[in-house]
């Protein structure tokens, strides 16, 4: 198993305003720590209390000499705005901010009053002063028990940002002809830290040429067959498949240089076919199960969604199409009166075949049904083979899109659904999808936000995570499935 996301060493700095007894800082860490280790894991407890600007340098070598790459700021009391801040600003990685509630305190709050309430409110606008970026949690005030369970959720919101920083995206272009949606300017994704290498195809033919002959190729065939099982239906494709996922491997290991994570946004067609011999569906798939997504049709901006979803869940993603809208004769047999969704609320997200296979009912090596139509009609399908293909398995998703405007601004979306459980009838990697009130989403944030056609699937409900990583890179324009009531800014009160 490829491990192309991060770990995350998490430490906890409690910070204490000098007027405000110290102690008090310390003993909510501690509970805090404790609380945390009992139902999550472990956690570097920084024995530095921080109440001034030297305890702050301090607290941060002893985080860097632990290896710790994202950090809790806990306020026991009221908090020293100034030290506290400088500790996020200087801290190497993503930093959290949360605050200790008033405990019982019998008949007199007094001595064990500590006013975090109050110098959240104070980190916050210092936070801003210094243009400091910082996890805040919905409600960031809270018990110790409480405040461990706001650390846990910010794990996989700093893993996504630890990973982004080290992220190289790869791709094989340009798009093809009539696919520019899924071109837009790329200065925001240097902006996030993230890299990028932009090659030509003939770049990747030439590679792939290299590796003919390669010995690696019968063992990553075998493996191929062993994946697709009784699926395997063409097997006589799965030579070249290999020879072209070693490929991508090798690229990926010798073109990484500096960043520790890659992944990949590569055009499939039309040329592809014809040169290489296949199409790529399959290899695609593979490596997404691996950590690593290859965006179809050289979607770069779809790749660091993929890969958004993939820290964040720790599980593998795809990338479809919203594609088409659900045919009545379906919706009336099998989801009207069985699930509580408008025949508007559903449509189906399809892509060739480059959903992985652990993600499918049943998944089957096919063809490209719709290549084969303008490359090879009349004839056995040879040069469009590749696709793994198969219904979407029903249950939980996150649909979502990171996304640069033509004018180089930054916005995304983020809705949960689900899939049903219901066939599709058609071909490709396919699902019927479900998603409250999406005929309005589909117009007032899709359509109204210039929205490509791609969008990035994790399977569960992660759009908690995935919204606070938005915020925490900066984006102001989030769109999301806003509930019957309220109105999105361009929608017609009157319809």
């Amino acid at each position: 198993m490829f491990k192309n996301t991060p770990g995350v060493k998490l430490g906890i700095v409690a910070v204490s305003r000098d007027c405000f007894p110290k102690t008090l800082s310390e003993s909510r860490r501690i509970a805090v720590c404790n609380a945390f280790r009992g139902k999550y894991g472990e956690i570097f407890e920084c024995p530095v209390v921080v109440e001034n600007e030297k305890d702050m340098r301090s607290a941060l070598d002893l985080l860097k000499k632990e290896g710790c790459n994202a950090l809790v700021v806990y306020l026991g009391n009221f908090g020293p705005e100034t030290s506290e801040t400088l500790l996020a600003k200087y801290f190497h990685g993503p930093v959290m901010f949360a605050a200790a509630a008033e405990e019982d305190c019998g008949s007199c709050l007094c001595d064990s009053r500590g006013d975090a309430y109050c110098g959240m409110l104070n980190a916050s606008y210092n936070l801003s002063l210094r243009g400091v970026k910082a996890y805040i949690p919905e409600y960031p005030v809270g018990t110790a028990d409480e405040v461990a369970d706001m650390i846990a959720e910010f794990i996989p919101v700093a893993r996504t940002i630890i990973g982004l920083k080290s992220l190289k995206v790869i791709s094989f272009g340009p798009r093809p002809q009539d696919f520019l949606a899924c071109n837009a300017p790329i200065k925001q994704l240097y902006n996030l830290g993230i890299e990028i290498e932009e090659n030509s195809e003939l770049d990747l033919f030439a590679a792939f040429n290299a590796h003919a002959n390669d010995p690696r190729i019968a063992e990553v065939a075998e493996d191929m067959s062993k994946e697709l099982g009784d699926g395997n239906k063409m097997p006589g494709i799965l030579p070249k498949l290999a020879q072209y996922e070693i490929t991508l491997l090798d690229w990926l290991e010798e073109h990484k240089g500096s960043r520790k994570y890659v992944v990949f946004a590569n055009k499939c067609w039309p040329a592809f076919q014809t040169q290489f011999g296949f199409v790529p569906c399959f290899v695609n798939s593979r490596l997404a199960a691996r950590g690593i997504p290859v965006a179809c049709e050289v979607d770069i901006y779809g790749a660091v969604s993929e890969y958004i979803g993939a820290c964040v869940s720790e599980d593998a993603v795809t990338l479809l199409d919203i594609n088409n809208s659900v045919p009545a004769n379906i919706y009336n047999e099998d989801i009207k009166g069985k699930f509580d969704y408008t025949a508007k609320d559903v449509f189906m997200g399809f892509h060739c075949g480059n959903t992985p296979s652990c993600k499918l009912v049943k998944s089957e090596m096919k063809y490209q049904l719709i290549m084969h139509r303008g490359l090879e009609p009349d004839k056995e399908p040879d040069i469009t083979r590749g696709t793994l293909e198969g219904d979407i398995a029903a249950g939980d998703i996150t649909f979502f899109r990171l996304q640069s405007t033509a004018e180089a601004g930054l916005r995304g979306y983020v809705a949960e659904g689900e899939v049903l459980p219901v066939a599709t009838r058609s071909f490709g990697s396919i699902g019927v999808f479900a998603i409250p009130e999406m005929g309005r989403f589909y117009r007032h944030v899709l359509i109204e936000g210039r929205y490509p056609h791609h969008g990035a699937v994790a399977f569960g409900h992660y759009g908690k995570a995935i919204h606070s990583v938005f915020r925490y890179l900066g984006l102001e324009d989030i769109g999301f499935n806003q509930p019957k009531g309220m109105l999105y800014k361009t929608e017609n009160p009157f319809a």
